[in-house]
């Protein structure tokens, strides 16, 4: 039987002990600060990024790894006769998905491209998931069974402070972006079939509070197996979430990462966002 190797683009959130332990090959997006060139994982790190992007002239601009860094990491892979497992984020956010399918078709190892329909924490459940399976002797098929079921079951909310990145990035209109500032307008976002949708809106951190509070009963309900909080510069906010998930699941640590540059970019500053799985 052929080894299987796993390959990710760099939004997903995985911690470097987790990369290491399951050997996992990390394709790096990257993101451009006022004509500046930035490599996530090798030039740039997640921390420094929020200040770079405060202090920018301009929106920072994203991209998608170029098709040869795909070609080259699954040539490389490949080439002791290992197939690859290719997990990359949702396509309705990045073209990502897409240059790794064209990789496929250019090189002479054996890959499968899986669309997680996600990306950061909610994106690493299902590859540590699919990495337990492969040690176990699984094979690629069974190992994207499973991602599938772990999706299916998994919620991703993400709570937007302010909506200025969002009209910068041509996401919502100048007009909406400044009525909503003027108001003190807060979006929480759901993440469900691939799609990003609006969960909420209202005015002020207590109607954010309040919908936390709602989506912390509903997992309350559920046998909850692992969470994660993502987040740009949102201490305050991730530690009052941290803090009530801490009390609800005792058994279950809460991964805590500030968010990549790629996703940071479009959430802006104080983005907070709870990402989770359970079993049924």
């Amino acid at each position: 039987m052929a080894k299987v190797k796993i390959a990710c683009d760099s939004s997903a959130g995985l911690t470097d002990e987790e990369i290491q332990k399951y050997n996992i090959t990390i394709i790096p997006l990257s993101v451009m600060i006022d004509d500046t060139v930035y490599v996530e994982r090798e030039t740039i790190t997640n921390e420094q990024f929020p200040a770079m992007m405060q202090a920018a002239k301009a929106l920072p601009k994203t991209s998608q790894p170029p098709i040869g860094k795909f070609v080259d990491a699954f040539d490389r892979l490949g080439a002791d006769g290992s197939e690859v497992l290719c997990v990359t984020m949702m396509a309705s956010i990045s073209g990502t998905v897409h240059a790794a399918e064209q990789a496929a078709q250019m090189t002479k190892t054996k890959v499968t491209v899986v669309d997680c329909q996600s990306t950061d924490r909610g994106m690493a459940f299902q590859i540590l998931a699919a990495a337990k399976l492969i040690e176990a002797g699984g094979t690629v098929e069974e190992a994207v069974a499973k991602m599938a079921t772990v999706r299916d079951h998994s919620k991703l909310y993400l709570a937007i402070d302010n909506l200025d990145n969002l009209v910068a990035g041509g996401r919502i209109s100048k007009f909406a972006g400044t009525l909503s500032s003027l108001l003190n307008i807060k979006l929480m976002l759901e993440v469900y079939d691939g799609q990003i949708h609006i969960a909420m809106k209202g005015r002020g951190i207590k109607a954010i509070h309040k919908e936390w509070d709602k989506i912390l009963a509903q997992m309350k309900a559920k046998q909850v197996k692992a969470i994660g909080i993502s987040h740009v510069q949102a201490d305050r906010e991730v530690a009052r979430l941290k803090e009530q998930l801490q009390s609800l699941f005792p058994e279950i640590p809460v991964v805590v990462r500030e968010t990549v540059p790629i996703i940071a970019t479009h959430t802006g500053m104080g983005a907070c966002c709870l990402l989770y799985y359970t079993e049924d």
